[in-house]
C-alpha cells in the first residue's frame, strides 16, 4: 500500500520497534471499525484510533496532515493520530484510482481529565489523572507553553545523554 502523509522523524530505533509491536498487539486483540463513505472519524488530539480500510485500498490521502496523520499497518488497518484541533478529510483509493471511501476526520480536545486554568486572558492546561501536572495543549498561553516545551526538551536531552 502507498500512503501520502506527513512523515515525522523517528527518535530511536528501539522505541519505534516497541511502538510497532504494541500496535500489532492492539490490531490483533481488537477489531477496528470499518471505514465507510461519509463516516466521520473522531479522535482526540495527541491520541490515536484504529480504523479498518475497505478491501483493495492501495492509497490513503489526508487533506491536512497538520490536523491528523495516518499510518498504514498490515491487514488494512489504518492508525489515525490527532495532531491539532479541526476537521480534515481522508480518501482511500484502489489501485486504479477509484474512490473506495471518503470520510471526515474530526480532531477534538482530549478527555475530561484536562483542567483549564484561566489567569486573566492567559490559559494553562493541566492533565489530572488523578494528580494534576502541566501539559502542552494548543491554545495555551505562549509563555506557559514555551516554558513547558523547553523543560520537556531539556529533560529528554538529559535522558538521552545529549
Amino acid at each position: 500500500m502507498k500512503a501520502r502523509r506527513n512523515m515525522g522523524s523517528a527518535g530511536g530505533g528501539g522505541g519505534l520497534a516497541a511502538v510497532l509491536a504494541a500496535v500489532a498487539c492492539l490490531v490483533a486483540a481488537s477489531p477496528a471499525p470499518a471505514l465507510t463513505k461519509g463516516e466521520t472519524v473522531t479522535v482526540a488530539a495527541d491520541q490515536a484510533r484504529l480504523v479498518r480500510l475497505p478491501a483493495g485500498a492501495q492509497t490513503v490521502i489526508v487533506g491536512n496532515p497538520a490536523i491528523a496523520d495516518v499510518s498504514l499497518q498490515r491487514n488494512g488497518i489504518l492508525v489515525v493520530t490527532g495532531k491539532s484541533f479541526g476537521t480534515t478529510n481522508l480518501i482511500a483509493l484502489d489501485a486504479s484510482g477509484n474512490v473506495l471511501a471518503e470520510s471526515l476526520i474530526q480532531v477534538e480536545e482530549p478527555a475530561s481529565t484536562v483542567v483549564t486554568v484561566l489567569r486573566g486572558t492567559a490559559r494553562e492546561s493541566l492533565s489530572c489523572t488523578p494528580n494534576c501536572q502541566p501539559m502542552l495543549t494548543l491554545g495555551d498561553d505562549m509563555t506557559y507553553f514555551t516554558e513547558r516545551a523547553d523543560q520537556m526538551k531539556q529533560r529528554n536531552q538529559l535522558a538521552t545523554g545529549q
